[in-house]
């Protein structure tokens, strides 16, 4: 019998912890648990950043890979011709299609796609197909025959499509070479709403819909011929699936008739289906990307037949376990507080005052709160900065605006320099006691009028900068003195999206963001690496997240609760953020939600030596 040695070439080592970086493959004895060790093949689902519009029912580029995916289309549940592109951490907003369609199907990849069939409002079957470059959608190219909710796999030159729906379920099939379509062999079964994988020369169907009903059979394409293979073990409609060939397969989801959506998920390697995880939140209808050891699965059909969702998942079959990014409860206020200043990390935060004129601070250690000396003025809508024992609190509105400052040392405050101008809800950056910026905001004594003034603080005086682009009130802010961002808050006429960036001298404007709200929270190291999450799109509150890499936006995980008037400054990073306090549907609350990025760690597991 072969032996580890005789296979790996030698022995199985003997060490008393784990290895801090061990290689695939390798196993060790570790004499302090006793135990037989090495890396093994873990296979699970984890969270992703939400869609950027809740739909279903579309088109995606099913060659992607789950950090370069494309999905366009759908609806939800008015007809979409919105593109959206997945980095592997958030979605963007892409080129929109020349017209909304849904039921429409996709091949190629991110930045060479192809969409093909669907159905445009209010009910026309439409065959038209599109090239899309990574940025905008060419001219149109028609399939033989009008249909919706077929399947299609394949790339942008070689592309395929088969089955859905005209007056009746169709089998016909369809190639495409880059500039034309042509007939191919007919399916055997004649099917719309089916699960579909692979590419022009290797293709998979599985279940849908003919009448009178959903069926379980399944037929592979080789390029020329379609041949029976064995059934699927539900009989569904809106199965989706994953994969790079018709026998490396994925597929997820589904609802059975009458309609109960699904979270099941099975493997097929070419013979027999196998149950793989099951998806964290039921689905059909969804758009899908990837291989059969990296797919995605995004919005659809969720809660109820006929309801999108924004829900992403990440499916992995490999030796690193993946943890979403994701928010959790942190520790709550002593007292339900909002429109406060704050400023810090995740686990040295210093918070102060709030509405309506309160005077109590406190500070966070990561888990819970403390009490500290209270500020010398009660105010509201002040800005923040620095740490439990470097902090900073300045102007806020009592009756009026104020240009009050003042510092704590980690056992008092007391007295700094004035702003040059009262201003309050102005947005707040900065990360030291001694180099914090304030930018926009409520002036005293102008009534609604909105500013665009902006100061720097050096931890003595404050001075005037050059000011911002826009007049601007309720911004969010994060960064540094020298490399801040403010967006999502109020100019005199609506909300925006609007960028600013700051580099310590100037201001430009950058991407938009993808909702045009007020009183988001920002957090962030630098300008090319924050987040901002909350605000109120007026109305409603809203806890959406996303990040802005120096670029664009994407999005990220979204918060537990729909909030505004968090803690105003810097709050944390980019992949460790909290939000504090604030106003949610139902009040004033004491809660705060942490924020962690995604993570990815190796798994170690115990061995059998028997």
């Amino acid at each position: 019998m072969a032996t580890y040695r005789s296979i790996v070439g030698h022995k199985i080592n003997k060490v008393s912890s784990d290895p801090a970086e061990p290689l695939t493959g390798q196993m060790w004895y570790n004499s302090t648990t006793g135990t037989l060790r090495g890396i093994g093949v873990v296979e699970a689902w984890s969270s992703g950043a939400p869609l950027i519009s809740a739909r279903q029912a579309g088109g995606a580029a099913d060659q992607g890979t789950q950090s370069a995916s494309l999905i366009f289309g759908g609806y939800s549940p008015a007809f979409s011709a919105l593109t959206e592109e997945y980095n592997g951490s958030g979605w963007t907003a892409g080129g929109a299609l020349p017209a909304a369609r849904a039921d429409n199907k996709g091949a190629g990849t991110q930045t060479a796609a192809l969409s093909f069939m669907g159905l445009t409002n209010p009910s026309t079957h439409t065959n038209t197909s599109y090239e899309y470059d990574g940025s905008s959608w060419g001219s149109p190219t028609t399939m033989n025959t009008s249909r919706y909710d077929g399947g299609g796999n394949g790339t942008q030159t070689a592309g395929l499509g088969f089955g859905g729906y005209t007056t009746t379920s169709v089998a016909n099939t369809e190639e495409y070479d880059g500039s034309s379509w042509t007939a191919g062999n007919a399916m055997s079964t004649a099917r719309y709403s089916l699960g579909h994988a692979g590419t022009q020369t290797s293709a998979i169907a599985a279940t849908g819909v003919t009448p009178p009903g959903r069926v379980a059979n399944v037929e592979e394409y080789d390029g020329t011929n379609w041949t029976s293979a064995t059934n699927y073990p539900a009989s569904l409609g809106g199965l989706r699936g994953f994969g790079s060939s018709n026998t490396a397969v994925i597929m997820v989801g589904g609802a059975t008739s009458p309609p109960t959506i699904l979270t099941t998920a099975f493997a097929w390697d070419g013979s027999s289906w196998t149950a793989s995880p099951a998806l964290a939140d039921s689905a059909s209808a969804g758009f899908t990307s990837g291989s059969n050891t990296a797919g995605l699965y995004a919005g659809g059909t969720r809660t109820a037949p006929g309801t999108a969702g924004t829900g992403t998942e990440e499916y992995n079959r490999s030796t690193n376990t993946i943890t979403g990014a994701a928010w959790a409860s942190g520790g709550s206020l002593p007292t339900a507080t909002r429109l406060l200043a704050g400023g810090g990390t995740q686990t040295d935060f210093i918070t102060a005052a709030g509405f309506p004129a309160k005077t109590e601070a406190y500070t966070y250690n990561g888990s819970s709160w403390s009490g500290i000396p209270d500020v010398s003025t009660g105010r509201y809508g002040a800005g923040g900065a620095g740490t439990s024992t470097a902090g900073l609190i300045y102007g806020g509105y009592i009756t009026t605006a104020q240009t009050i400052t003042e510092e704590y040392s980690g056992s008092s405050w007391s007295g700094g320099g004035a702003l040059n101008t009262a201003t309050y809800s102005a947005a707040a950056f900065g990360t030291l006691q001694t180099a914090a910026v304030t930018s926009g905001g409520i002036p005293s004594g102008s009534g609604p009028s909105i500013t665009n003034k902006t100061e720097e603080y050096n931890g003595t005086a404050w001075s005037n900068a050059n000011n911002s682009p826009i007049n601007h009130q309720n911004s969010g802010g994060a960064g540094t003195e020298s490399s801040g961002i403010v967006c999502f808050g109020k100019d005199p006429s609506a909300n925006f999206g609007t960028t600013l960036l700051y580099d310590g001298t100037n201001w430009t404007t950058g991407a938009s963001g993808n909702q045009a709200r007020q009183g988001a929270m920002g957090a962030g190291a630098t300008q090319t690496s924050a987040i901002f999450f909350g605000g109120n799109l007026n109305p409603p509150l809203v806890g959406s997240t996303e990040e802005y890499n120096g670029t664009s936006w994407s999005t990220r995980a979204t918060m537990a609760k729909a909030r505004e008037g968090f803690s105003r400054g810097n709050s944390g990073t980019s992949t460790a953020a909290i939000g504090v306090g604030g106003e949610d549907a139902t009040g004033t609350i004491a809660d705060s939600e942490e924020y962690t990025g995604e993570t990815s760690t190796v798994n170690i597991a115990n061995f059998s030596t028997s």
